[in-house]
């Protein structure tokens, strides 16, 4: 049972941690755009780069807009099922991007993050707050 109860507070907690290590991100992203371009780069490139960045962390910011959504409003706090895959997923995203930040990994990587670690969470999520709200209470 003590399991089942710190699932709320770790799902918030590796919410939040994913959200902070998105921000910082977004904020020096200079490097992780040098990281995607080659030795010779142009300034058409640079922008391209900096553009795909700007879209993917814009999109996971969107992500995180619907997955507090459904858990602040109380639809998936104590789904179990929910909690779980949140917890998993974004914790590895914590994890995941703390290197994709720290070593300058390539960007095509971010897509790959971005789609374990934070589509599918809110997809789950979706279906979680429609299958949640259709629900009669007793």
């Amino acid at each position: 049972m003590a399991a089942i109860s710190s699932l709320v507070p770790s799902r918030f907690l590796t919410l939040t941690s994913h959200l902070v290590i998105v921000i910082t991100i977004f904020w020096s992203r200079e490097n992780n755009v040098l990281a995607c371009l080659p030795v010779g780069y142009t300034q058409d490139q640079y922008n391209a780069a900096d553009t795909e960045l700007i879209v993917a962390l814009s999109v996971t910011l969107g992500m995180f807009v619907i997955e507090l959504a459904g858990f602040l409003s109380g639809v998936s706090m104590f789904n179990n099922t929910q909690s779980v895959l949140s917890i998993g997923a974004h914790a590895s995203a914590s994890v995941a991007l703390l290197f994709y930040l720290f070593e300058g990994w390539q960007c095509p990587v971010y897509w790959w993050i971005f789609a374990l670690c934070s589509a599918l969470p809110a997809l789950t999520e979706i279906i979680t707050i429609i299958f949640g709200l259709k629900r009669k209470p007793l």
